[in-house]
């Protein structure tokens, strides 16, 4: 068979006198064994056919990728289905699986009705993309998985969240087994969550639960364990645990929760395929993710737990009545979240009247509450034993500073400490000693507001410390503030940073001359936080003691 010509060849196939030169539209014969071993030596599969859709031509890589066309066979019928439905519908490409391979082809017109097919196997190329993809889907899975589960600190969040971000991604039902931190009885709970529910669902099991799925006994204690199949038949305890009309799952894989006893079981229905290492891999990272960020959960309730014990053991006391006296305290944690801090104040009755003491610790937080606390039991202790003011400051400066960790800690108290009593004549006396904290300030009924003078050194601080003391006499009607360094260190929001100051203080005070305790406190507690203008503040305690009208 050979190619058409346009114009005289002589033997030697090239043109001869008076012909066009050769065009790219010239061909070499179909049988030339030169051709053949070009189109042979392609890397390319190529099928060629006429007008009349028949294969023309097949090359090597062509016959291995599709035995099923040969020269001669009408593609549009062919055995292949994919080429067969791209040659009838006219369609310029096609990308298949054929044989276990997968392959790409792209249809070009030579002229004449006639088509090549230049058909490349992409098995390879197909399989590194999917893998691409799916890389790219398991870590956005984690990614959006890490990003819940680091929402919340709650534990029973984090449990529901466990629960339901699996589903359907990993799996068509997934099932969390958990012990809480200090459950009311010593049994595993569940959170169940299958794809279609509106929410997770939770319950109780028995501990005979964690023989009956394979690798459950297992991961409860840590270990690990590959798929397998649903148990069969179905035990009472697992069924319990699943949606009434779930059906028995196919495969289910269990993996264990890091840190806290857990583990979370993932089940496929049937018609889905199994585990593969990738889903495994997968699995028992988002395991350790939860049990992770249940142990963080763990943790921080515990941390809470710890805070409202101190707390409710912190907070100011309600005041004792005392006899010819009117009474009223103020306070401000810092941050004001879990109302804890250095500050304090305490009134304690004693025979004649009452002690009382306000001081302010260093530090803030948790560690300053500690603090706080030991310097109220020492001095509800010592009281006991004493109770004139400036001997019971001195006694309490002993028992800190000689506390075995107090050089590590270096904390000490700045401290008022005071008693009342009745005055002759009427009214109230105020005998206070001082441990380097701001002096009271009296308010007169007139208006005037002075101090009184007392210093004295940080209590718990220095190991030849000095203090003062001073005594001071409250008039019917005449009001006693003593306070922390909270309230006129108290920085403006919209102020330019200034501080409330002394004399701000003071004015507010000479303003408010006749109010009663309880009136006066809430009267500057709220001018601090016009002040404050949403800032931040230090801790702050109050306490307002005046005499009693009718005394």
């Amino acid at each position: 068979m050979t190619t058409a010509r346009r114009g005289g060849v002589g033997g030697d196939g090239r043109p001869g006198p008076g012909d066009p030169p050769c065009s790219p539209d010239d061909a070499l014969p179909a049988d030339s064994p030169l051709a053949r071993e070009l189109l042979d030596g392609l890397t390319e599969a190529i099928v060629t056919t006429d007008g009349a859709g028949r294969v023309t031509l097949v090359n090597a890589i062509a016959a291995e990728l599709l035995p099923e066309v040969v020269p001669g066979t009408e593609l549009p019928t062919c055995a292949v289905a994919a080429v067969a439905r791209a040659a009838r519908d006219g369609a310029d490409a096609f990308d298949a699986a054929h044989r276990g391979r997968r392959l790409r082809g792209v249809r070009r017109d030579l002229g004449a009705g006639r088509h090549a097919w230049y058909v490349r196997d992409v098995t390879e190329e197909h399989a590194r993309a999917e893998a691409l993809r799916a890389e790219r889907s398991r870590t956005a899975f984690l990614a959006r998985a890490g990003s819940r589960l680091g929402l919340t600190l709650d534990r029973d969040q984090t449990v529901r969240a466990a629960a339901t971000l699996p589903v359907p991604y990993l799996a068509d039902l997934a099932l969390v087994i958990h012990l809480p931190p200090s459950p009311a009885e010593n049994r595993p709970h569940w959170v169940r969550y299958a794809e279609g529910d509106p929410a997770p669902t939770t319950g109780l099991a028995p501990w005979s639960l964690a023989g009956t799925l394979p690798g459950l006994a297992e991961a409860l204690g840590g270990g690990i364990s590959g798929p397998g199949p649903w148990p069969d038949p179905e035990p009472a305890e697992l069924a319990a645990a699943l949606p009434p009309d779930v059906g028995r799952p196919a495969t289910v894989l269990v993996s264990p929760m890091r840190g806290p006893a857990g583990a979370l079981v993932l089940a496929r229905r049937a018609g889905r395929p199994g585990f593969d290492r990738r889903d495994i891999e997968l699995a028992r990272e988002f395991a350790a993710r939860v049990g992770a960020a249940l142990g963080a959960a763990e943790l921080y309730g515990e941390q809470v737990h710890l805070a409202r014990v101190l707390q409710n053991s912190l907070l100011p006391p309600d005041l004792p009545a005392v006899p010819g006296a009117a009474l009223a305290g103020g306070y401000r944690a810092a941050g004001d979240r879990l109302r804890i801090g250095g500050d304090f104040y305490d009134v304690f009755p004693i025979s004649g009247g009452a002690m009382f003491a306000l001081g302010d610790v260093c530090g803030k937080g948790v560690g300053a509450a500690v603090l706080t606390g030991r310097v109220r039991q020492s001095l509800q202790t010592l009281r006991l034993v004493e109770q004139r003011p400036l001997e019971l400051i001195r006694l309490l400066d002993r028992a800190l500073f000689d506390a075995p960790d107090a050089a590590r800690r270096s904390q000490f108290t700045t401290l008022l400490l005071g008693t009342l009593g009745s005055a002759p004549g009427g009214g109230l006396t105020v005998r206070v000693a001082g441990g380097g904290h701001p002096p009271p300030l009296v308010v007169r009924a007139d208006g005037r507001v002075a101090p009184v003078p007392v210093g004295g050194m940080p209590v718990g601080a220095l190991a030849a410390a000095r203090f003062a003391e001073a005594q001071v006499r409250l008039a019917p009607g005449e009001l006693l503030l003593a306070y922390t360094n909270g309230v006129t260190e108290a920085r403006g929001g919209s102020r330019g940073g200034k501080t409330f100051g002394d004399e701000r203080l003071r004015a507010a005070l000479a303003s408010a001359a006749g109010l009663a305790p309880a009136a006066l406190v809430d009267r500057l507690l709220r001018l601090v936080d016009e002040w404050l203008d949403g800032q931040s503040q230090d801790d702050i305690a109050m306490l307002a003691v005046a005499a009693a009208p009718d005394v």
